[in-house]
């Protein structure tokens, strides 16, 4: 066995020795411990946890790749995803936290005072959360079935058991502590190819500096003005200018993924496992620190895997690499499907360029920089191996919130809440179990068989989330006199105008021949493209909530009593889940 191959076998499966000693040590016994962790987990353990949680195959595996590829337009991802969560720690988790409940429907069902506000939040919950489960399944195929040199459905199905072990067995209270573990994986796994990286490149080790410095070799060009000169002699464009549609729609792209973020159950569940509110703020704190500390290296990342590609497929301007003499990595990433190359022009080179019709790299899959970025800088196989057990931490690590988050709303919410009132706490954390593995097998088929939009379907996850569950969760807070009804017509308008502008422009589940208006940039609205129509929605979904609320009249004086309670700051470190 190669020196490679024992490295990555050693990371990985210690890793997973790792998450099943904590799932069995910390399995759940109860409801309490299943769904909230038994409400007893530390503000840094919940923020370690909340940054695993968030860091997903999307973060880990394709951020970096998408902002090696747009350049500058790609830091709506990163702005996006941040600011979504600083809404979310300050402006949602502490009240949601003060009133003391385990789950979204089950808050938006008591201030708004209705059964079917709670199925329609649960539905809503259900299309968002499944629809990103699909990238975190594909991330784990792809790592898998590189690192261990496997089929990809067999990688899928290996990272399918990790999950239903240490989620099915553990709830949240196996889900925390697993995270916890996970968490410091990836950041290593991120953080250290970086810092090799920036050395190599800039003789600064630190990936957010190195960015901005100039070249190792003394040129004194900078590192950014290098890449800019190299992909524009190939005729693609500069890498720091706007290249996504204009002004408008970059922000309502953020905007979209920003107040999506903000919506998504999976990580707003986390802020019910602390013991106060107090506790819910100061780990939305830490985690804010425990996510830069990725998503600050990220533009780096992109940006040093990006001038590294370049260089090694075309070392100098006319100069092209020899397809025989290829590298390692090369073969290894072909043999995956994931990078193509046809000899055009038969002259046994390899030409990179930014014309369709002469580019001879006919596939280059954005999703394969961070995982293949050490070997095409020739970094040791050690950080090769750590990088594979970071990239599927970070998607086994999401994967697992999500499904935790829709196996709550159906368990809890539906049959619970809504069908089976009586369930006792041992058939519905039975009920809850079930529905958890229900939801592995839908997700692995999904991922086996990923409808062909995988990269579009995280944003547009975001997209969904931001136009219904995140205005009824801001109504429900900090408007008392809004109403069920009101809150209802509003969800309902909001993710219904959003599917509609998506269907439209990308077809029904984006099948060819099924878009009214065949995708064109001049038919989009105002020039916002279908993946940042989220933030529209969410327009619509105030405009119709407050108009329906003033012709059906305000809620009741108890349900306006209720707000006013979970919103007065008074004694608020002190209170305690009823």
């Amino acid at each position: 066995m190669d020196e490679l191959k024992l490295y990555t076998y050693i990371a990985v499966f210690g890793s997973f020795a790792l998450y099943f000693a904590i799932a069995w040590w910390a399995r759940a016994g109860s409801t309490s411990d299943f769904y909230v962790a038994g409400g007893g987990v530390t503000p840094i353990q919940n923020g370690m946890a909340i940054g695993a949680d968030w860091m997903s195959a999307a973060s880990f595996i394709s951020m970096a790749g998408l902002i090696a590829f747009l350049g500058y337009g790609g830091s709506v991802f990163l702005m996006g995803w941040t600011g979504g969560y600083v809404l979310l720690a300050m402006l949602l988790a502490p009240y949601m936290r003060k009133h003391g409940k385990f789950t979204v429907p089950e808050f938006i069902s008591d201030r708004y005072y209705s059964k079917t506000a709670r199925i329609v939040a649960v539905i809503c919950l259900i299309i968002a959360s499944l629809t990103y489960i699909i990238g975190q399944m594909k991330g784990v195929g792809v790592a898998f079935s590189r690192f261990l040199e496997v089929d990809y459905g067999l990688g899928l199905g290996i990272g399918m058991m990790v999950v239903w072990v240490y989620a099915v067995l553990g709830g949240m209270k196996g889900i925390t502590y697993t995270q916890i573990a996970q968490y410091c994986v990836l950041i290593f796994a991120y953080t250290i190819p970086a810092i090799f990286i920036s050395l190599q490149l800039t003789g600064n080790p630190i990936p957010q500096l190195g960015l901005g410095s100039t070249l190792a070799d003394g040129s004194g060009v900078y590192l950014l003005d290098k890449l800019d000169m190299v992909v524009t002699d190939l005729g693609f464009k500069e890498y720091t200018t706007d290249n996504m549609g204009g002004t408008l729609n970059m922000f309502a792209y953020t905007m979209s993924l920003m107040i999506g973020t903000a919506g998504l159950p999976h990580v707003i569940m986390r802020f019910f496992t602390v013991p106060s509110v107090k506790a819910a703020r100061s780990s939305a704190g830490y985690a804010l620190v425990f996510i830069a500390l990725l998503y600050t290296v990220a533009p780096a990342v992109g940006a040093m895997a990006r001038l590294n590609l370049m260089n090694t497929i075309e070392p100098s301007a006319g100069q092209h690499m020899v397809y025989e003499e290829r590298p390692q990595w090369f073969k290894d990433w072909e043999q995956t499907g994931l990078l193509k190359f046809e000899d055009k022009n038969g002259d046994g080179k390899v030409q990179y360029v930014a014309d369709a019709k002469t580019n001879e790299m006919v596939k280059v899959d954005r999703d394969i920089m961070v995982l293949a970025n050490p070997a095409i800088a020739n970094l040791p196989n050690w950080v090769i191996a750590l990088v594979a057990a970071g990239g599927l931490a970070a998607a086994l690590s999401t994967a697992a919130g999500l499904l935790l988050a829709i196996s709550s709303s159906v368990s809890h919410d539906l049959m619970k809440g809504v069908l089976t009132p009586d369930l006792s706490e041992k058939n519905e954390l039975l009920a809850g179990r079930i529905v958890m593995t229900i939801s592995i097998l839908v997700s692995g088929y999904l991922g086996l068989n990923p409808p062909g939009f995988a990269a579009g379907t995280v944003a547009l996850a975001f997209g969904l989330a931001a136009s219904s569950i995140f205005p009824a969760l801001m109504m429900g807070i900090f408007s008392k006199k809004m109403s069920g009804k009101a809150a209802v017509a509003g969800m309902c308008s909001g993710i219904g105008i959003t599917m509609l502008y998506v269907f439209q422009h990308k077809g029904i589940m984006f099948i060819p021949g099924t878009s009214f208006l065949g995708g064109l940039e001049e038919n989009w609205f105002f020039g916002i493209s279908p993946n940042a129509f989220g933030a529209v929605g969410a327009l619509v979904n105030f405009g119709v909530a407050f108009a329906v609320c003033k012709l059906t009249g305000e809620a009741p004086a108890h349900i306006q009593q209720l707000v006013e309670n979970f919103r007065i700051p008074k004694g608020a470190g002190e209170a305690h889940a009823h």
